[in-house]
């Protein structure tokens, strides 16, 4: 049974982490959702919400190698990916590797590095490798991106282009804790931080092995119409100006696989879809906007009708 590989593995890195952040299981659950999907994460998050410490969590946890890369304008591909450099002793150029290569990158503010940087970065997301001088590096296995960006700041940034949004797996947002946790957060983090005493809980291995065993989960053929039909709902809605890509639709079909496993199933339900459409098709839309001094829908509200609207098939 396909599940009896993702449901444990989920249960024990959740639990892990849960050792640092509070009250964000559901949130949790779907990052490792694009984990065990080999896509990448866009979290749209006021600062102090705990994203370092979120990606310090996971690597600690699936005992894999993270580093942060702090977006700012003048950051050049070259930071990021690595330069060869002239080595004097040896008479030859060198390439010394960029923080890229590693197994989580924590991306912090990608909105505010320039476009040329940001394109840098989709070819280690999109085909998970690089080409410095003409050559090509490939990227660790897994490798996972965690970018970040402020939604309240617009000043001083470069938004992200269609293309590149939807290249992220999710969109989510983290949120600030209720008081429970919060208190929690203050009692736990006064003195020596629970995050340096977290252990593994599993391997890397066992990451790809998840992947592997969560394409293997039946989708019939009465989801994957379910899944057609919202995503043609999108494109074909008066509310937006661009719907969901194909490429959105086999990250829709894939994201249910996983979460069916996570829950112990070795078949998609209507259900995983509805759970895991938001994150995976709100940004991959852009919304038509409106003339009036009314605000525009998001797109989170718009895919949220459209899953209200349309009929799930019943198996």
């Amino acid at each position: 049974m396909f599940a009896e590989r993702i449901m444990p593995l989920t249960d024990s890195i959740l639990a892990n982490i849960g050792k640092v952040i509070y009250g964000k299981e559901e949130k949790l659950r779907f990052i490792l959702v694009s984990l065990f999907c080999g896509g990448h994460v866009l979290l749209d998050d006021i600062p102090g919400t705990g994203k370092t410490t979120l990606a310090k969590a996971l690597a600690k946890s699936i005992d894999a190698d993270t580093k942060r890369i702090q977006f700012t304008p003048d950051l050049l591909p070259g930071d990021m990916t690595g330069i060869n450099y002239y080595n004097q002793k040896t008479g030859d150029f060198v390439f010394r590797r960029g923080p890229v290569f590693t197994n989580i990158v924590l991306a912090d503010e990608i909105n505010r590095t320039t476009p040329r940087t940001q394109s840098a970065l989709l070819e280690c997301m999109a085909e998970k490798q690089t080409t410095v001088d003409g050559v090509t590096y490939a990227m660790d296995d897994p490798f996972f991106v965690i970018a970040t960006q402020n939604p309240l700041e617009s000043q001083g940034t470069f938004p992200l282009p269609e293309a590149q949004m939807d290249r992220f797996f999710m969109k989510l947002a983290l949120g600030y804790p209720d008081m429970t946790n919060e208190r929690e957060i203050l009692n736990r983090h006064g003195g020596d931080s629970p995050l340096d005493t977290l252990t593994s809980v599993c391997t890397k291995a066992d990451i790809i092995n998840a992947r592997k065993a969560a394409e293997q989960i039946k989708v019939s053929d009465s989801i994957k119409n379910y899944i057609l039909t919202l995503t043609d709902t999108t494109r074909n809605s008066e509310r937006l100006r661009l719907g969901v890509s194909p490429r959105g639709s086999l990250a829709l079909m894939k994201a249910a696989q996983v979460y069916a496993g996570m829950m112990g199933r070795d078949y998609v339900l209507p259900d995983d879809v509805k759970k895991i459409a938001v994150p995976v098709m709100a940004h991959r839309v852009i919304v038509r906007t409106q003339n009036t001094i009314r605000l525009s829908d998001t797109g989170e509200q718009i895919i949220e009708h459209i899953l209200d609207t349309v009929r799930a098939p019943i198996e």
